[in-house]
């Protein structure tokens, strides 16, 4: 049988990576990565991790604030995939809101099954300081309502919380959630995407965990070269 080659479709990595005691919800256990097993002495090397199922970049399902909403795997993996838009909204100060008015403008063309990818700049600032960790932008529930009203799929944003940390971050999520949309967070947006035509193709295929609120991914966008 004659080999087939196929050409790779370039993907831009839009995850941020996890390590021992990466930054991260600090409600939430830290991060631990701990080596049990190392060359030469027992021929093999292997790691063992701790951490809570909403940590770096990974997905929220309904189940996550919404009592018998559906888990990580009651979700069809189509679902994970498709047209995406970006929002650029580099620049917010902190504690900033994301409005209607700020979002309508910055995705034309927005279309009902559209994944909606918010880029405040705040996946640059990842660390543990307490302007990181307590004070990023939000989707204000004004926001998170325009977005269902839009019929998006999903929702995305570069921060570990689309609700922030303060008192508003459970309506938001219930909004967004309990219209049986999916949530991804923890993005990280290199430059070279904002020059990217819209609509970009979007994955981020979550881990195979039978019931829970949630699961790690690896989001990426497709970058077709004949587009620019």
């Amino acid at each position: 049988m004659a080999n087939v080659a196929f050409a790779a479709m370039p993907l831009i990595d839009l995850s941020q990576p996890l390590f021992d005691q990466a930054p991260n919800c600090p409600v939430h256990p830290p991060v631990s990565f701990r080596r049990t097993a190392d060359h030469p002495q027992g021929g093999w090397r292997m790691e063992e991790i701790a951490m809570a199922t909403h940590t770096g970049s990974h997905l929220d399902a309904p189940l996550h604030k919404i009592a018998g909403g559906k888990s990580i795997t009651d979700l069809p993996l189509e679902t994970f995939t498709g047209p995406a838009r970006i929002a650029d909204l580099r620049g917010l100060a902190p504690d900033a809101p994301i409005t209607p008015a700020l979002l309508a403008p910055r995705l034309p063309g927005l279309a009902a099954g559209d994944i909606v990818l918010l880029a405040t700049g705040w996946g640059d600032r990842r660390a543990k300081t307490p302007e990181w960790l307590q004070h990023s932008p939000f989707v204000d529930p004004a926001g998170a309502r325009w977005l269902v009203e839009q019929r998006v799929r999903g929702v995305g944003i570069d921060h570990y919380s689309i609700g922030g940390s303060g008192p508003i971050n459970a309506e938001t999520h219930t909004v967004l959630l309990g219209a049986g949309l999916w949530i991804v967070e923890e993005l990280h947006f290199p430059p070279e995407v904002f020059s990217l035509a819209s609509p970009l193709k979007f994955w981020a295929l979550p881990l195979n965990w039978p019931g829970c609120s949630g699961a790690f991914c690896r989001p990426v966008i497709e970058h077709d070269d004949s587009r620019g």
